[in-house]
């Protein structure tokens, strides 16, 4: 029994942890402007907002609730994540090199 609350407690702040990253990547998705996803050739920011907004919902159902209660939706969770890290670890980092060269930026 307590090995049980304890794995729905780990279970509980993984899907918190892993939703506060989905927000992120929205937030970084609408943050840039438009020309920018052109100019990186990553598709448009209305695709990526949808894609990292889907993320966000799909984390968002994945949190149990109340917090610690029962098992949240590992497919939801997979769903979001996987969303939000294509996002973070392939078009931010393309989006961030074109606003780099647009701004005179040399790192």
């Amino acid at each position: 029994m307590l090995i049980a609350a304890i794995q729905t407690w780990i279970f509980a702040v993984l899907a918190l942890a892993l939703f506060a990253v989905e927000v992120w990547a929205l937030v970084n998705a609408l943050r840039f402007r438009a020309d920018a996803y052109v100019a990186a050739g990553k598709r448009t920011k209305g695709f990526w907002g949808a894609l990292t907004g889907l993320a966000v919902l799909l984390g968002f159902l994945s949190l149990p609730y109340p917090l610690g209660s029962g098992s949240p939706s590992l497919l939801f969770m997979l769903g979001g994540i996987i969303i939000a890290g294509i996002f973070l670890a392939d078009v931010l980092p393309a989006l961030k090199r074109v606003m780099g060269r647009a701004a005179g930026n040399r790192w």
